[in-house]
This record gives structure tokens, C-alpha cells and sequence, in this order.
């Protein structure tokens, strides 16, 4: 087991190569280690560099009302859904 700090692109290519080798390790064994101590240093790689950023709530909102097939005259003619429509108006 050679393990060492995912740094760059290909470090982090490398060590997603390794653990789908060793994804059908057992657990407690000497690969199953490496796959457990792998996969923690991928998640924090890519934690720093490929953050997915949450949505603006409103326009998560309007997606999934959109998702549900609802129209505007099922929303109530309001972009939002019922329970905000009283802070819509203020």
C-alpha cells in the first residue's frame, strides 16, 4: 500500500483508477484498508476542488414545481408555493 496525499489532477485520477480495483475489498483486510483510506482522500480532494455549490431555494422551488408538471394556474398564479405566498406580498 503506497498511499500519499491526492495534490493534483493526476493523483486524483490515479486514486480513483485504484479504488475501482479494489471496490470489491473486504472489510478489515489489507485492501480493504487502502479502499477505506482512498476514498477519504478522494472526498476531501474533491470537497476542495469540485464543491457543488446549493441552489438559490427559490429557484429550487420553481425546478421541482416544474419537475411536477404543475402550471402557473396550479401554483396560484405565484412563483411560489402556498406557504411563501403571505411573505410574497409583505
Amino acid at each position: 500500500m503506497n498511499i500519499a496525499p491526492i495534490k493534483t489532477t493526476r493523483d486524483y485520477d490515479r486514486a480513483l483508477r485504484r479504488i475501482e480495483r479494489l471496490m470489491d475489498a473486504k472489510p478489515g483486510t489489507k485492501n480493504g484498508d487502502e479502499l477505506d483510506v482512498l476514498t477519504t482522500l478522494v472526498e476531501d480532494y474533491e470537497a476542495k476542488h469540485h464543491a457543488i455549490c446549493p441552489p438559490d431555494p427559490v429557484e429550487a422551488i420553481k425546478f421541482r414545481m416544474d419537475q411536477l408538471g404543475l402550471t402557473r394556474m396550479e401554483r396560484g398564479h405565484s412563483t411560489f408555493p402556498p406557504v411563501l405566498r403571505t411573505a410574497e406580498r409583505s
